[in-house]
């Protein structure tokens, strides 16, 4: 079938249904797939590498120092934005997907062979700051294919929020299997863990990156992307374009993510480290927590979605900043009591404030932006948060501890990402109901 006949179209309600249900599942397994590579290297950082890569560092210099280089992969992102962004508005979302899946398998496959400081030195440090450089720029242009995969199959404006929430559910299910995997490995190797049992979940990923180059191959382009190809309306420099025409809403994307994003790997990475080194609580305990919020998550993020159809997109992200400010303190007055329970208990609802805002962000960023400059714009403004929020997360905390010795500090840390983003989207046009099939300007 040629693009015209999707973009006149020909495909029956019966067949767009199959076609929509395709491009749900494959966004949603294809993201599970990258988020678990990227999680599984968040989850090893706090354990494993500072022991292994910099084990001359003080224990805190030395979680710094394993931070710096989990950092790289937030700083790859726009990178990996900006040029997948580029070829998905260019060639197709699907091309794009299928080139971030591999690039991202192939690096995380890689990480189970890297020699320790022991072997050969920093150079094991400098291998893995390369190997995080690719993944991040693998994840970075993964993202905004997935939604625009779904969404732009949606036919209904009505349930366009909750469509677009699916990719989001790879990012708990990468989680979970993540930090299952780890927890698994962990019981399996037990005091071998350090030495070779951390680096078995890393190998496995290519049996994910097989699975989701399977399916990711059997689906249709966009009817969206079609109809830009037949009307011959695909732009030569998409990226550059959208920076020079939506320069606001990519700022304003990015601010919006500041609540949301710091405090996810606040309390998914950075409370490894602080839950081993600071409570002295035991790791399966804290493997455990975060997983129980992952599946958590698996409901609260598609209902959140659901709900931002229903009351609006920006309605429902505002109030989502709102909780998330407020409970980095609740947080960590649970984690300080020191009783288990607690500790579980905050880490289990520690991802549901970040879920309401989570849910419905799909939407409300790619509706933002005109079709033919979508893939780069969303793609642009969402991972540039991970340069001012998801990346310096772990090593802000850690510093903010370093210098206060109390997890309040970290507290307001959050509060004050949470502040910036209710003021960011308070500024973000609401376009829940809008027809985004149609371009919203004209050359």
């Amino acid at each position: 079938m040629t693009a015209a006949d999707i973009s006149a179209g020909a495909l029956t309600e019966i067949e767009h249904r199959v076609q929509l249900r395709r491009a749900v599942i494959a966004s949603t397994i294809g993201t599970t797939i990258e988020w678990y590579d990227f999680f599984l290297y968040s989850t090893v950082t706090g354990l494993v590498f500072a022991k292994l890569y910099f084990p001359e560092s003080d224990p805190l210099v030395g979680t710094l120092q394993a931070f710096a280089i989990y950092a790289v992969g937030f700083v790859a992102r726009p990178v990996g934005a900006a040029i997948f962004g580029h070829y998905g508005d260019r060639i197709g979302r699907k091309a794009a997907l299928i080139a971030t899946l591999l690039l991202m398998g192939i690096a995380t496959f890689l990480v189970a062979f890297v020699p320790t400081y022991a072997q050969i030195g920093i150079w094991g440090a400098i291998i893995l700051t390369v190997l995080r450089f690719i993944q991040g720029v693998g994840v970075g242009g993964e993202w905004g294919g997935s939604v625009l995969l779904s969404m732009e199959w949606a036919r209904s404006d009505h349930h366009r929020g909750f469509i677009a929430s699916w990719p989001q559910f790879g990012v708990p299910a990468g989680l979970f299997l993540a930090n299952l995997v780890a927890l698994v490995f962990s019981q399996i190797s037990g005091n071998q863990f350090l030495e070779w049992g951390w680096r078995i979940p890393f190998f496995l990923s290519i049996l994910l990156v097989g699975i989701g180059l399977y399916i990711r191959l059997g689906i249709l382009e966009t009817p969206t992307f079609s109809r830009l190809v037949a009307e011959n309306r695909v732009e030569k420099t998409p990226a550059l374009e959208v920076i020079k025409r939506q320069p606001k809403e990519i700022l304003l994307t990015a601010l919006a993510r500041m609540g949301e994003q710091a405090p996810f790997y606040i309390f998914t990475a950075f409370v490894f480290t602080y839950g081993t080194t600071i409570l002295g609580v035991s790791r399966n305990l804290l493997l455990t927590a975060v997983l129980t919020a992952a599946v958590v998550s698996f409901f609260s993020i598609p209902f959140s979605g659901h709900l931002s159809d229903r009351i609006g997109r920006k309605r429902m992200y505002l109030l989502g900043a709102a909780v998330t400010g407020v409970f980095g303190f609740i947080y960590f007055a649970l984690l300080n009591t020191l009783v288990p329970g607690w500790i579980f208990l905050a880490i289990v609802l520690s991802l549901i404030p970040h879920d309401m805002m989570y849910g419905p962000q799909a939407a409300l960023i790619a509706e933002c932006f005109t079709g033919r400059l979508r893939y780069s714009g969303a793609s642009i403004g969402y991972q540039l948060a991970s340069v001012v929020a998801g990346g310096p997360a772990p090593l802000i905390a850690t510093a903010l501890f370093a210098q206060f010795k109390s997890g309040y500090a970290i507290a307001v840390y959050i509060l004050v990402c949470a502040l910036i983003s209710l003021a960011s989207a308070g500024m973000l046009p609401d376009y829940t109901n809008r027809d985004i099939s149609q371009e919203y300007d004209e050359k």
